[in-house]
């Protein structure tokens, strides 16, 4: 082994003779002296021209991914009108490396900062000595393009504004509802820029948001830009089923009615919340939403409307914000109640569609009826006597719809409420859908069905109530019911019809006809007189639903009504919770502000009169 290894030391010699090493030191002394050179060079450019040379790396850090912020699409209603828009508005950036690096800039600059933003000049100093390398402080957000143009002209202006450097303008957009709090459930608002909060903005977010573009290059000396430029990508328009004209007018008497029972409730309004959906029964659309108290989409965290000074400064942040999210609900979606009388005629139609009942039925009302241990009370407690099943509705008899829902018994009664929706999602298109509360049939004794059949002791929401009262006008179609009809993209080129969709059939036709002319007969002779608007052909139910705990004198009021008799194009739904008023269970007042909405909406809309005064 030893032999071997001096044989290779041998070779390693011969390998590297000493011409080789010479070349070999000849190498490494060039390498040496070039790269002394070239830390020479370095040094030479760093004393004379470092502050140019760094400006320009820097600016290229800079401005080398600038964002160019996308434009979130509108939201319009049916006719085009804008309800939520984006507006393009500019930031106010200060490099202030720049503003800094001649004394001459300083002053000038400042003063263009003071004189056309208005900004305090004493600030800027004191944030240029805070962080004098700072190379992108806001000053401030949201200026207007007329103020932009103000300083693009000085900006310009090199003859009277030589010295000014480092003031650059950001594009930006800034959400805006030009309805300020029409249809604040439906519309809905944004946070921390594009992100969407309730409503449509939350629902369809990702629609209307868009791709931010890109900006690459550097600001050289004279604030000119070389630059290459990715444009964004803006959002698509969401064209709503609502139609502004009739959500005014509903918003209008929603809150006629509320100042007009104003008794310092929980808000300061006349009920806890006065909610009323407009729909079109033959496609499902959703033609107006609201719900009272509501807000201000441009200021939605502001509840001055109905708290003063006084009383907000007592409130900590936690009880605020409980008052801000029962204000952001969306009542006619996420809230459920009892609906009371207003269930009577989805009572009837199974009672038909199943052979239960023929029509030809009479009940004996005495004012009560015993079922088991409890006596369970009539809408009147004197009685209404011998009724037939078309005065039971019209007379929203509790004794007769307690006795069919007894005949028709538990299986097949809850077997109809999933027919006709409750206890389901409804599917539709805005968030925070609640599904109510039901009885299974193995839960459902006959204390319970009985209530049941009369609208108590299980939930529901107005959405879920209103959608398959649909149904049971248009001839027994169940619609899905939704607020966005199209989606459009920025040129106003329709990529997406939300067509109507058909759900199911929950009754026959034949069913349909009768229970019209039972709740046509509601209003011109039962319980539901006051929703009667001259010249028109109106049906409906009335409702009067006892919240729990039961005897404690609060009530939810409610009238759902449709025009015209023969093939209803719409249907108006009121509900009202906890009115003030000495009479809580009045059951005149929701038909009362039902009617005062018809009267205005239906000319608008175009519904037909009736025979006796076409």
């Amino acid at each position: 082994m030893a032999g071997k290894t001096g044989k290779k030391r041998s070779i390693f010699k011969r390998k590297f003779s000493k011409l080789m090493q010479k070349k070999l030191v000849m190498l490494f002394v060039g390498i040496v002296l070039a790269f002394a050179v070239l830390v020479g060079r370095i040094t030479y450019i760093n004393a004379s021209n470092g502050e140019k040379y760094s400006k320009l790396v820097l600016d290229q850090q800079q401005y080398g991914s600038r964002t160019i912020p996308f434009k979130r699409g509108d939201i319009v209603d049916r006719n085009g009108t804008k309800l939520a828009t984006s507006t393009r508005v500019y930031n106010v950036i200060l490099d202030v490396r720049v503003m800094l690096s001649d004394e001459k800039y300083i002053d000038p600059t400042i003063k263009v900062l003071e004189e056309c933003f208005g900004l305090n000049g004493d600030e800027v100093r004191a944030l240029a000595e805070e962080d004098p390398s700072s190379r992108y402080a806001v000053l401030l957000k949201g200026i207007d393009y007329d103020k932009a143009k103000q300083f693009e002209q000085i900006d310009k202006d090199d003859e009277n504004y030589p010295d000014v450097n480092g003031i650059w303008l950001e594009e930006d957009y800034i959400r805006t509802y030009p309805y300020n709090s029409a249809a604040s459930d439906v519309i809905g608002f944004t946070v921390d820029g594009n992100v969407g909060s309730n409503g449509i903005e939350g629902y369809y977010n990702s629609v209307l948001n868009g791709t931010d573009g890109k900006e690459y290059g550097y600001q050289d000396e004279t604030a000119a830009y070389e630059r290459t430029v990715k444009e964004p990508e803006n959002g698509s328009t969401v064209v709503s089923t609502i139609d502004l004209e009739v959500q005014n007018i509903v918003e209008k008497h929603i809150l006629a009615f509320n100042e007009a029972h104003k008794n310092n409730a929980w808000t300061g309004a006349g009920s806890k919340n006065t909610a009323v959906i407009v729909m079109n029964p033959q496609n499902g659309e959703i033609l107006a939403e609201a719900s009272f108290p509501n807000y201000d989409l441009n200021n939605p965290r502001d509840l001055s409307a109905y708290y003063t000074e006084e009383e907000l400064g007592a409130m900590n942040d936690e009880q605020k914000l409980e008052i801000m999210y029962a204000l952001w609900n969306n009542f006619c979606v996420s809230e459920t109640f009892e609906p009371g009388s207003t269930i009577k005629p989805f009572t009837v139609a199974a009672g038909l569609e199943l052979g239960t009942l023929t029509g030809d039925e009479s009940y004996n009302c005495n004012g009560f009826l015993q079922v088991e241990d409890w006596k369970i009370d009539c809408n009147n407690k004197s009685g209404h006597g011998v009724q037939t099943l078309k005065r039971s509705v019209e007379n929203s008899c509790n004794v007769a719809l307690m006795e069919i829902g007894q005949q028709m018994g538990a299986a097949d009664f809850v077997k109809y409420q999933k027919v006709f929706g409750f206890g389901e999602f409804c599917g539709i298109d805005l968030p925070g859908e609640a599904g109510g509360l039901l009885y299974t049939e193995e839960d459902m004794d006959l204390v319970s069905l009985s209530t049941n059949a009369f609208g108590q002791n299980f939930t529901v929401t107005m959405t879920q109530l209103a959608a398959s009262f649909c149904s049971l006008v248009n001839g027994g179609d169940y619609y899905k019911p939704h607020v966005v009809k199209q989606i459009q993209d920025v040129n106003g080129n329709v990529t997406e019809n939300k067509t109507p969709v058909l759900i199911k059939k929950t009754i026959s036709k034949e069913t349909s006809d009768i229970l019209k002319d039972y709740m046509l007969g509601v209003v011109s002779e039962g319980t539901g007189g006051t929703a009667a608007v001259e010249g028109y052909d109106v049906g409906g139910k009335t409702g009067t639903a006892e919240k729990l705990p039961r005897g404690n004198e609060k009530y939810v009021l409610s009238f759902i009504g449709y025009a015209p008799q023969e093939n209803p194009q719409v249907v108006v739904y009121v509900a009202i919770d906890e009115v003030n008023s000495l009479s809580p269970s009045d059951g005149r007042l929701a038909p009362g502000l039902a009617a005062d909405i018809m009267k205005e909406i239906f000319p608008y809309l175009g519904i037909s009169k009736s025979e006796q005064t076409s």
